[in-house]
Protein backbone atom coordinates (compact mmCIF):
# COMPACT_ATOMS: atom_id res chain seq x y z
CA UNK A 1 0.00 0.00 0.00
CA UNK A 2 2.69 2.29 1.03
CA UNK A 3 4.41 2.23 -2.64
CA UNK A 4 0.60 2.35 -4.74
CA UNK A 5 0.25 5.81 -2.33
CA UNK A 6 3.34 7.00 -3.62
CA UNK A 7 3.32 9.70 -6.11
CA UNK A 8 6.25 9.53 -7.25
CA UNK A 9 6.31 6.17 -8.59
CA UNK A 10 6.61 5.34 -11.72
CA UNK A 11 3.94 3.90 -13.90
CA UNK A 12 5.71 0.50 -13.98
CA UNK A 13 6.33 0.49 -10.46
CA UNK A 14 2.41 1.02 -9.82
CA UNK A 15 1.05 -1.43 -12.21
CA UNK A 16 3.77 -3.89 -10.95
CA UNK A 17 2.93 -3.35 -7.12
CA UNK A 18 -1.10 -3.02 -8.12
CA UNK A 19 -0.46 -6.66 -9.38
CA UNK A 20 1.46 -8.29 -6.52
CA UNK A 21 -1.10 -6.28 -3.75
CA UNK A 22 -3.86 -8.25 -6.47
CA UNK A 23 -2.32 -11.65 -6.10
CA UNK A 24 -2.31 -11.35 -1.62
CA UNK A 25 -6.08 -10.35 -2.31
CA UNK A 26 -6.55 -13.17 -4.66
CA UNK A 27 -5.29 -15.49 -2.39
CA UNK A 28 -7.39 -14.11 0.76
CA UNK A 29 -10.27 -14.73 -1.51
CA UNK A 30 -9.35 -17.56 -1.56
CA UNK A 31 -9.64 -18.40 1.74
CA UNK A 32 -13.84 -17.59 1.92
CA UNK A 33 -15.13 -19.58 -0.31
CA UNK A 34 -16.95 -23.25 -0.05
CA UNK A 35 -15.31 -25.89 -0.61
CA UNK A 36 -16.17 -30.41 -0.55
CA UNK A 37 -14.32 -33.09 -0.57
CA UNK A 38 -12.79 -34.89 -3.24
CA UNK A 39 -11.69 -38.40 -3.82
CA UNK A 40 -8.22 -38.59 -5.49
CA UNK A 41 -5.20 -41.34 -5.82
CA UNK A 42 -1.51 -40.26 -5.31
CA UNK A 43 1.12 -42.09 -6.59
CA UNK A 44 1.11 -44.00 -3.20
CA UNK A 45 -2.34 -44.57 -2.22
CA UNK A 46 -5.92 -43.08 -2.15
CA UNK A 47 -6.20 -39.82 -0.02
CA UNK A 48 -9.45 -36.91 -0.26
CA UNK A 49 -8.76 -33.47 -0.78
CA UNK A 50 -10.62 -30.47 -0.75
CA UNK A 51 -12.23 -28.49 -4.22
CA UNK A 52 -14.31 -25.37 -4.48
CA UNK A 53 -17.92 -26.24 -4.36
CA UNK A 54 -19.42 -23.86 -6.59
CA UNK A 55 -17.86 -22.19 -10.56
CA UNK A 56 -16.37 -18.79 -9.81
CA UNK A 57 -17.41 -15.72 -12.03
CA UNK A 58 -15.56 -13.08 -11.75
CA UNK A 59 -16.99 -9.97 -12.32
CA UNK A 60 -15.11 -7.00 -12.80
CA UNK A 61 -16.02 -2.93 -13.15
CA UNK A 62 -14.59 -1.42 -15.83
CA UNK A 63 -12.32 0.10 -15.69
CA UNK A 64 -10.41 -0.90 -13.28
CA UNK A 65 -11.53 -3.83 -12.00
CA UNK A 66 -9.99 -5.12 -15.29
CA UNK A 67 -6.64 -4.78 -14.18
CA UNK A 68 -7.78 -7.32 -11.03
CA UNK A 69 -8.65 -10.21 -13.86
CA UNK A 70 -5.06 -11.49 -14.73
CA UNK A 71 -3.86 -12.25 -11.12
CA UNK A 72 -7.12 -13.47 -10.18
CA UNK A 73 -7.41 -16.30 -13.13
CA UNK A 74 -3.74 -17.65 -11.77
CA UNK A 75 -5.85 -19.05 -8.89
CA UNK A 76 -9.31 -19.31 -10.75
CA UNK A 77 -8.39 -20.39 -13.80
CA UNK A 78 -11.56 -22.10 -14.61
CA UNK A 79 -13.32 -18.91 -13.57
CA UNK A 80 -15.82 -17.44 -16.26
CA UNK A 81 -16.00 -13.60 -16.68
CA UNK A 82 -18.83 -11.11 -16.72
CA UNK A 83 -17.85 -7.35 -17.09
CA UNK A 84 -19.83 -4.71 -15.96
CA UNK A 85 -19.47 -1.24 -17.37
CA UNK A 86 -20.31 2.41 -14.80
CA UNK A 87 -19.16 5.36 -15.03
CA UNK A 88 -18.65 7.75 -11.82
CA UNK A 89 -20.44 11.39 -12.44
CA UNK A 90 -18.05 13.60 -11.29
CA UNK A 91 -20.38 16.21 -11.39
CA UNK A 92 -23.24 14.10 -8.91
CA UNK A 93 -20.56 11.05 -7.82
CA UNK A 94 -24.11 9.41 -8.93
CA UNK A 95 -22.83 5.76 -11.18
CA UNK A 96 -24.39 5.30 -14.48
CA UNK A 97 -24.68 1.92 -16.49
CA UNK A 98 -23.08 2.17 -20.11
CA UNK A 99 -22.18 -1.97 -20.39
CA UNK A 100 -22.74 -5.21 -19.49
CA UNK A 101 -21.95 -8.77 -20.45
CA UNK A 102 -22.60 -11.56 -18.07
CA UNK A 103 -22.45 -15.48 -18.88
CA UNK A 104 -25.16 -17.48 -17.98
CA UNK A 105 -25.73 -16.84 -14.04
CA UNK A 106 -26.87 -19.15 -11.79
CA UNK A 107 -27.51 -19.32 -7.60
CA UNK A 108 -24.97 -22.34 -7.97
CA UNK A 109 -22.16 -19.62 -8.90
CA UNK A 110 -19.90 -18.11 -6.22
CA UNK A 111 -19.34 -14.41 -7.73
CA UNK A 112 -16.45 -12.19 -7.15
CA UNK A 113 -16.60 -8.69 -7.96
CA UNK A 114 -13.36 -6.61 -8.58
CA UNK A 115 -12.25 -3.37 -8.24
CA UNK A 116 -9.50 -1.68 -6.89
CA UNK A 117 -10.96 1.38 -5.04
CA UNK A 118 -14.73 1.58 -3.25
CA UNK A 119 -15.25 5.35 -2.76
CA UNK A 120 -19.33 6.15 -2.13
CA UNK A 121 -20.16 2.24 -2.58
CA UNK A 122 -22.75 3.77 -5.64
CA UNK A 123 -20.95 1.54 -8.45
CA UNK A 124 -20.87 -1.20 -5.96
CA UNK A 125 -24.16 -1.20 -5.20
CA UNK A 126 -25.09 -1.07 -8.69
CA UNK A 127 -23.66 -3.78 -9.25
CA UNK A 128 -24.95 -5.95 -6.55
CA UNK A 129 -28.38 -5.25 -7.73
CA UNK A 130 -28.07 -5.99 -10.85
CA UNK A 131 -26.69 -9.79 -9.74
CA UNK A 132 -29.30 -9.91 -7.59
CA UNK A 133 -31.42 -9.43 -10.59
CA UNK A 134 -30.13 -12.62 -11.78
CA UNK A 135 -30.42 -14.86 -8.83
CA UNK A 136 -27.62 -14.44 -7.14
CA UNK A 137 -27.92 -14.72 -3.35
CA UNK A 138 -25.53 -11.96 -1.23
CA UNK A 139 -23.79 -15.18 1.03
CA UNK A 140 -22.52 -16.35 -2.70
CA UNK A 141 -20.53 -12.73 -3.71
CA UNK A 142 -17.63 -11.47 -2.84
CA UNK A 143 -16.31 -8.11 -3.18
CA UNK A 144 -13.10 -7.54 -3.74
CA UNK A 145 -10.86 -3.50 -3.48
CA UNK A 146 -7.59 -2.61 -2.50
CA UNK A 147 -8.48 0.49 -0.38
CA UNK A 148 -12.42 1.16 0.89
CA UNK A 149 -13.68 4.57 2.10
CA UNK A 150 -15.62 4.05 5.07
CA UNK A 151 -18.77 5.66 3.78
CA UNK A 152 -18.87 3.43 0.93
CA UNK A 153 -17.79 0.36 3.09
CA UNK A 154 -21.26 1.30 5.55
CA UNK A 155 -22.99 1.56 2.02
CA UNK A 156 -22.85 -1.53 0.89
CA UNK A 157 -22.99 -3.27 4.51
CA UNK A 158 -26.39 -1.74 5.24
CA UNK A 159 -28.27 -3.01 1.79
CA UNK A 160 -25.97 -6.03 1.62
CA UNK A 161 -25.03 -7.11 4.91
CA UNK A 162 -24.68 -10.81 3.55
CA UNK A 163 -21.92 -9.64 0.50
CA UNK A 164 -18.31 -9.95 2.14
CA UNK A 165 -15.31 -7.54 1.46
CA UNK A 166 -11.95 -8.18 0.84
CA UNK A 167 -9.79 -5.09 1.12
CA UNK A 168 -6.20 -4.45 1.84
CA UNK A 169 -7.02 -1.18 3.75
CA UNK A 170 -10.08 1.16 5.23
CA UNK A 171 -8.82 4.66 4.75
CA UNK A 172 -10.06 7.78 6.70
CA UNK A 173 -12.88 9.32 4.65
CA UNK A 174 -13.96 10.82 1.81
CA UNK A 175 -13.15 14.25 0.50
CA UNK A 176 -16.14 16.82 -0.85
CA UNK A 177 -15.20 15.46 -4.57
CA UNK A 178 -16.27 12.23 -3.08
CA UNK A 179 -12.19 11.08 -3.63
CA UNK A 180 -10.93 8.65 -0.79
CA UNK A 181 -8.17 10.59 1.67
CA UNK A 182 -5.79 9.55 1.71
CA UNK A 183 -6.34 6.97 -1.10
CA UNK A 184 -3.86 6.73 -3.80
CA UNK A 185 -4.99 9.45 -6.27
CA UNK A 186 -7.56 7.78 -9.66
CA UNK A 187 -6.40 4.54 -9.74
CA UNK A 188 -7.35 4.33 -13.57
CA UNK A 189 -5.81 7.35 -14.32
CA UNK A 190 -2.80 5.80 -12.92
CA UNK A 191 -3.00 2.63 -14.25
CA UNK A 192 -3.73 3.35 -17.40
CA UNK A 193 -1.45 6.49 -17.99
CA UNK A 194 -4.91 8.95 -19.27
CA UNK A 195 -3.94 11.61 -16.19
Amino acid sequence: MTKLRDKTISRAEFRKTAEQLTNILAQEAMQHLQTESTNLETPLAQTTGLKLANPVVLVPILRSGITMVHSFLHYFQNATIGVVGLKRDEQTAQAHWYYENFPPLSDKHQIIILDPMLATGGTALETLKKLQQHGIPQKKILFVAMVCAPEGLQAVQKEFPDVKIITAAVDEKLNKDKFIIPGLGDFGDRYFGTE
